[in-house]
């Protein structure tokens, strides 16, 4: 696959070939749990052979997603895939969530057994971990939604959606394993709400329910809470910041770094809730965003993306105390290379590209492309989809960064919309999806 000088016809064709013949193939005939539903995600990266059958909740909740999405897309003929098994195992992934995932207390827990007994990731921690699979849940819940038509799925979603917007009102949320210190703020937080509001605000519209306006209201908030509460007047994303400390003035490693992938991934969000609601001011900044950060995390030796960087005379290496966890994920992982924040690029500067027609996200699009497709590719077709860790050379790394899965969500999901943006327009993306 080569992007320099390619139609968007000719991307959207190579992207949808490379989606159906090299990285859906992996998940629908390896991994799926065709008794109980749901999905295995532990998997060995380089020889595709389970080596768990334990089942991470957000992991299951991101394939329910992107199997009903891509159930959607080959229904109107975007993919030339059969919707149907798609479709019904989306929904049976969602149903194994319903009726194993839940607390008493309407709260999510983040690790399940094959046959959804519920685990704890840490010993003596309890079961719920952390609010973003409560997110991921949601998100889930809305597109099985979406692509079966039962209304059922979709307030499952809202009531998920109002506990835990109250629980994050009342402070009674957690964020392990990568908690953070008191008197500190996460870019994450509004961010993977924004993503929440504006994919139930779809959901609300295709079935028309009376709550749109209100979730796209909440959208909206968000995406403000975003841009003026993390973006700095370098245009980067401060990742973590310190309540009552300016943003760009950090005195800690953790508010510091900058995490130039996930920053990109988010601008994506605010790109298409800004264009869905004529918020042209949201647009410039996260344009800006999105080229603040692919420069500052761009590895000039090697190439790709840093995985977290710090900006200035004494970057990129992040240096001082490891105090954390999160700290020392930082300082153990800064330079290597992941499959995520590539994909995520693909898609962001292509949006961005279309959004403003300015060439420069073009080429921020085919240089990111160059890269990933020579890196992150498994050698082996037989096995395929990508392996997903790299060190900062671009050879395969054999570690656990973040959880020990394989996941199904972030490639898969931009190639999907990268094929939705190129071969049915930017409406289908910011209006009528």
């Amino acid at each position: 696959m080569n992007a320099e000088g390619a139609s968007r016809a000719d991307l959207a064709r190579d992207y949808r070939d490379h989606l159906e013949h090299v990285v859906l193939p992996f998940w629908l005939d390896r991994t799926l749990d065709r008794e109980r539903g749901g999905i295995f995600t532990c998997i060995d990266e380089e020889t595709g052979e389970r080596a768990s059958t334990d089942k991470f909740v957000w992991s299951q909740a991101r394939w329910a997603w992107t199997a009903a999405h891509a159930a959607r897309m080959a229904d109107r003929g975007a993919l030339r895939l059969d919707a149907a098994p798609l479709r019904d195992h989306a929904r049976r992934t969602a149903d194994f969530l319903l009726e194993h995932a839940f607390l008493e207390d309407g709260s999510v827990a983040y690790l399940l057994a094959e046959d959804g007994t519920k685990k704890e990731f840490l010993p003596g921690k309890g079961h719920d971990l952390s609010f973003f699979a409560d997110g991921f849940v949601i998100l889930g819940l809305a597109g099985v939604a979406r692509a079966s038509g039962e209304a059922s799925y979709l307030d499952a979603a809202l009531r998920t959606y109002d506990r835990l917007r109250d629980r994050l009102a009342r402070g009674a949320v957690r964020s392990e394993p990568y908690p953070l210190p008191p008197g500190h703020r996460a870019h994450a937080w509004p961010m993977i709400l924004l993503n929440v509001a504006q994919e139930l605000e779809r959901a609300a519209a295709q079935f028309r329910h009376a709550r749109e306006a209100a979730l796209a209201a909440d959208g909206l908030a968000d995406m403000d809470a975003v841009l003026d509460g993390f973006v700095r007047a370098d245009g980067l994303v401060q990742e973590v910041a310190r309540e009552g400390e300016p943003l760009g003035a950090g005195s800690t490693l953790l508010t510091r770094h900058v995490t130039p992938g996930h920053a990109i991934e988010s601008m994506w969000f605010v790109l298409e809730q800004a264009l869905r609601h004529d918020r042209h001011d949201a647009v410039r900044t996260a344009s800006r965003v999105i080229r603040a950060s692919f420069e500052a995390g761009w590895d000039p030796e090697h190439g790709g993306l840093f995985r977290y960087v710090v900006p200035g005379p004494d970057g990129p290496e992040p240096q001082g105390p490891a105090d954390g966890p999160f700290e020392r994920l930082i300082v153990d992982t800064w330079d290597t290379k992941i499959w995520w924040p590539h994909s995520e690029t693909l898609y962001a500067a292509a949006l961005a590209a279309e959004a403003t027609g300015e060439a420069a996200f073009r080429e921020i699009h085919d240089r990111t492309h160059a890269y990933a497709f020579a890196t992150f590719p498994h050698p082996d077709r037989s096995v395929g989809e990508w392996i997903q860790i790299r060190d900062r050379s671009g050879a395969p790394l054999s570690k656990v960064v973040g959880l020990p899965v394989k996941d199904p969500y972030h490639l898969t999901r931009n190639l999907l919309l990268l094929i939705e943006l190129w071969h049915e327009g930017i409406e289908r993306r910011t209006v009528a999806s």
